[in-house]
């Protein structure tokens, strides 16, 4: 699958954006005419009604392209199971059946493989399918659908269009570990979480001077060395950082420590980015 979709919906609403945090949800809303809003609502996992029925009474019935955050999903990489191309989902629930605690019907599995051709392994996502079943029907109870889910690695690749040279992207949600994932061409080639970073969007300039963008530096020049050598891949073209905080006085700090151009991306709300990301998944011809 070149994309990671539980349920697909027919857009008869007004389609929106849905970022799925830890403790609060962003929507991104296109406006005709308009800028777009990004809006913030708390999040009661026990209760999804609590999350779908303001979100509905303020915005109106909604066609939701929802993107997960890493605490909503676990990333397996496995080797692709000698099967036909059909039957390869259900092969992969016995690849992965000692590497997951819970059971195995309480779980929504999908996959997805690298671009590189000659790759044997595939990389696959697990989610809590009692969960996502309640938040499909709480969007439901309240007259809203879910047009698509996919997670923050994967959208990531829709920063930029089909034709984007490969450029290594710091992408970092408050509170959060670090993702570094290259992208090239609208494809996702690597992906990888780093931890130590978590509050990066708290830090002054002063306080990224002290260690922190040379030690984000080494994580950025492993992952590109893993991008050359393993993948055997040309270097990326450029660094792209999606930080909140001092994320732009950050991108100056690590343009001094390489070769390629440092570009900082704006933005107000990592979380309200990739809400947007996943409207451009499945709903590309509404931005």
């Amino acid at each position: 699958m070149a994309r990671l979709s539980f349920w697909k919906a027919n857009q008869s609403k007004r389609p929106a954006g849905l970022f799925l945090g830890e403790s609060y949800a962003w929507v991104f809303l296109p406006q005709p005419g308009k800028d777009p809003e990004v809006l913030q609502f708390p999040i009661d996992d026990k209760d999804w009604s609590a999350l779908m029925a303001p979100l509905s009474q303020r915005l109106g019935p909604l066609s939701l392209a929802l993107v997960l955050c890493p605490a909503r999903y676990q990333l397996l990489t496995v080797d692709k199971p000698a099967v036909p191309e059909d039957e390869v989902s259900q092969a992969l629930v016995w690849s992965i059946k000692d590497m997951v605690s819970e059971p195995l019907d309480k779980l929504q599995i999908d996959y997805f493989s690298p671009p590189v051709a000659a790759s044997n392994k595939l990389t696959v996502v697990c989610s809590a399918k009692p969960e996502l079943q309640a938040l499909v029907k709480a969007a439901d109870d309240v007259g809203c659908e879910l047009m698509g889910i996919s997670i923050e690695e994967l959208v990531s690749s829709r920063l930029w269009g089909k034709d984007s040279p490969a450029r290594l992207v710091v992408s970092h949600v408050p509170e959060q570990d670090l993702l570094l994932t290259v992208v090239r061409e609208g494809e996702l080639w690597m992906q990888r979480r780093v931890r130590g970073f978590r509050e990066l969007n708290g830090l002054s300039e002063q306080d990224l001077t002290y260690g922190v963008a040379d030690n984000l530096s080494l994580e950025i020049q492993r992952s590109m060395d893993y991008f050359e050598s393993q993948l055997r891949q040309a270097p990326v073209a450029s660094i792209e950082v999606l930080v909140e905080g001092s994320g732009r006085a950050l991108s100056r700090l690590l343009a001094a420590n390489f070769n390629q151009k440092v570009n900082y991306l704006e933005t107000d709300s990592v979380a309200g980015t990739f809400a947007r990301l996943g409207l451009a998944e499945f709903a590309p011809e509404v931005l």
